[in-house]
């Protein structure tokens, strides 16, 4: 099995003000997650979050990081949130199989030795994964996006309706630090996260869905008072620093898995950014 691992070091905001396109989006975009057959991850120094893509073709797919993380097994000292964004698969846990809908997810504790990936017959599917580090054991769970209840948020005026899934979190699937769910813009609708807000406590990662081929989300980064942005196509990554602000705005309406690890496990803790201070 091929196994890929890249290494993503944290950056000081002061290095970020004097970045170039191609700067910002070597440090903080992840422009391929999904390649057929292959298992692809990438560690960031951002709270030691690591993020990945599991495509099973004809054969499974093992959790597996070679020896990167310098452990006996992935989940050694580490919890992971899995989200299916493509068709139906099934990640077996220590020889326990749970079958996953699109965008169905499952959580994962501490411990387990044996994580597998594996396609269905008919389309692909295309496991998405975040994984934080842990210190105690939470139990393996699974939720169907078709069972959740939605938060429904936004107004049209503002152009930023929505439907917020939170699903692993306090009030939902236990785990020790991370927090994970989705957001769905309805049609007609492109804002996300906005007015915008930082947490200096926990960083976050946003991977966008949903975009068509000739459409595009900017996404704006960075401190409040200095602001840039990336391009991003369809299942593509950003790497948010609990510095930076992330915000995004699409030429049409899409969906984003938002994760986020660190300090405290409050969801609510949040610094909004008044617009007038936005630059």
């Amino acid at each position: 099995m091929l196994i890929q691992m890249e290494n993503r070091y944290a950056v000081h905001p002061e290095q970020v003000k004097r970045f170039t396109t191609e700067e910002l989006r070597r440090h903080f975009h992840i422009p391929t997650l999904f390649v057929s057959g292959e298992l692809k991850l990438y560690y960031s120094h951002e709270d030691r979050v690591v993020i990945g893509g599991a495509m099973p073709a004809a054969e499974p797919l093992t959790l597996n990081a070679g020896d990167f993380l310098r452990t006996e097994y992935f989940l050694e000292r580490r919890e992971i949130g899995i989200v299916n964004v493509g068709g139906q698969g099934t990640v077996t846990v220590d020889g326990e199989a749970f079958v996953l809908e699109h965008k169905d997810f499952l959580y994962i504790g501490l411990g387990h030795e044996d994580v597998q990936f594996a396609s269905s017959s008919g389309e692909q599917a295309k496991f998405y994964l975040v994984s934080a580090t842990a210190h105690r054991a939470y139990p393996t769970q699974k939720a169907a996006i078709a069972e959740l209840t939605p938060n429904h948020l936004g107004e049209a005026a503002a152009s930023n309706v929505r439907n917020l899934y939170q699903v692993i979190h306090a009030d939902g699937i236990q785990s020790c630090q991370l927090m994970m769910g989705i957001t769905q813009l309805e049609t007609n609708n492109t804002w996300n996260t906005m007015p915008a807000h930082i947490h200096d406590r926990r960083m976050e990662v946003y991977l966008y869905l949903d975009i068509a081929e000739d459409a595009r989300v900017f996404h704006f980064m960075g401190e409040p008072s200095e602001t840039r942005h990336l391009v991003v196509a369809n299942e593509e990554a950003v790497i948010s620093p609990a510095w930076s602000i992330h915000s995004g705005s699409g030429t049409a309406n899409y969906s984003f898995i938002w994760a986020m690890a660190g300090e405290n496990y409050t969801f609510k803790d949040m610094d909004f950014v008044p617009m007038d201070q936005l630059r």
